[in-house]
């Protein structure tokens, strides 16, 4: 049988839609095609299998804030919603003046166990309500009226892992596309696959396409070398794609996952870090956060999966002993408006607290709760930049200088 000759990817664009179906070994560059050309040797260390990780789990569609973590005390939170407020028995609670939704009952656990910590009403000066736009904000660390080519974890890849010979990707994600966040300057490795990888048919047609790519003799145009470089690539990828199959499969999990796609991603990641894998940033997403009508029901469920998800990845890690290595934090690209809409739900607004969890976290609140002295429609003012929970992160969880990848100063948070 002939083998096709678009199946070779020949510019970035097709190296991404490869990566969004599961099929490859990435390598980013700002830009296309240049980064066909760049050394196959200029990727990332192996770094030692006991580093820190990193988990990001993505709340697609801009999770409410004020129906996650409540300010049930002040009597502005009913007012503003008389029919979205949640009355006191859906709520567990967290002091005198907030508590967690009941749907996250699994997380209010692991805040008693102090194993969670919550950032509250965190955002950024002069916010964007689109969905596209503010995601890259978040995604890329800039100003709501920069726009920046890499994303802040690729930055990171560009400090932290340059040089030397790739034995694994320095980012992985599960997850419907290649997240913004891993755009760098310079090539590095970084994989995708998606949520149900697990499924042996998809496996075998990955591997399938890997190798009929590789096989494929003038598949794509050898200016510049990118046919030699994109089949070095393509061999990385069948070897990533191979090991990842027999990790995922091979894996005897610690903990009862619920039967979720989001469930299925996190136990995916726990099989890759307990498989030894040198990957140190996975991310993850969960969508369907866009509550603009009947909210109560749809966010509940959401809110339960994520928690029931989240405390299952933990106790996962914990039994293979694998968590004090990894830290895992949520973010959504805005929160809700304050005040119920007509439809009984919320429109797109600006801050919202976000989760960090793990066995070396500081737990509890950190930040300052949202002042809801607030006309109706009007948004909350921020008050954590979220930049700032990155800065912290680089600099104390990752070991990266958070200068070389937020472009402006922040103050580290007690949060890890």
């Amino acid at each position: 049988m002939k083998n096709p000759a678009h199946f070779l990817p020949s510019t970035r664009r097709e190296f991404l839609k490869l990566g969004v179906r599961g099929a490859g070994l990435l390598a980013f560059s700002r830009f296309a095609p240049a980064f066909l050309v760049e050394s196959a040797h200029a990727q990332a260390l192996a770094p030692e299998k006991d580093r820190r990780i990193l988990v990001l789990v993505q709340l697609a569609g801009g999770n409410d804030g004020l129906n996650t973590v409540v300010p049930y005390a002040d009597p502005n939170y009913r007012r503003l919603r008389p029919t979205l407020g949640l009355p006191m028995e859906q709520l567990l609670k967290i002091n005198d003046s907030l508590a967690l939704n009941r749907s996250c009952a699994a997380l209010h656990g692991l805040l008693q166990d102090g194993k969670l910590g919550i950032v509250q009403n965190v955002g950024y000066p002069n916010p964007n309500r689109s969905h596209f736009r503010s995601t890259e904000i978040w995604e890329t660390a800039s100003d709501s009226n920069q726009f920046l080519p890499t994303g802040w974890l690729g930055r990171y890849f560009d400090n932290a892992c340059a040089g030397g010979a790739a034995t694994d990707p320095c980012g992985v994600n599960i997850s419907s596309e290649v997240p913004q966040a891993f755009l760098s300057e310079r090539p590095h490795p970084t994989f995708s696959i998606g949520p149900n990888l697990r499924n042996r048919r998809q496996q075998s047609e990955n591997i399938a396409l890997l190798e009929q790519m590789i096989q494929s003799p003038g598949a794509a145009p050898d200016d510049h070398d990118n046919a030699g470089y994109l089949r070095h690539t393509m061999m990385d990828a069948l070897v990533t794609e191979k090991k990842f199959q027999k990790a995922l499969a091979d894996y005897q999990t610690k903990a009862d996952y619920p039967t979720t796609p989001f469930g299925g991603s996190l136990r995916n990641v726990a099989a890759l870090i307990a498989a030894g894998t040198a990957t140190r940033v996975y991310y993850v997403s969960l969508s369907g956060f866009d509550t603009h009508n009947n909210q109560l029901n749809t966010q509940n469920n959401l809110l339960r999966q994520l928690s029931e998800g989240l405390a299952a990845f933990q106790r996962d890690l914990e039994a293979k002993r694998l968590d004090t290595q990894v830290l895992t934090m949520t973010f959504s690209e805005f929160g809700r408006r304050p005040s119920e809409n007509e439809s009984k739900g919320t429109d797109h607004g600006t801050a919202a607290p976000l989760f960090v969890l793990g066995s070396r976290i500081k737990p509890g609140l950190h930040g300052s709760a949202p002042s809801l002295e607030l006309e109706r429609n009007q948004d909350l003012q921020y008050g954590t930049d979220f930049r700032q929970v990155y800065s912290t992160l680089l600099d104390k969880w990752l070991g990266c200088p958070a200068a070389e990848v937020v472009e402006k100063p922040f103050a580290p948070l007690d949060i890890c």
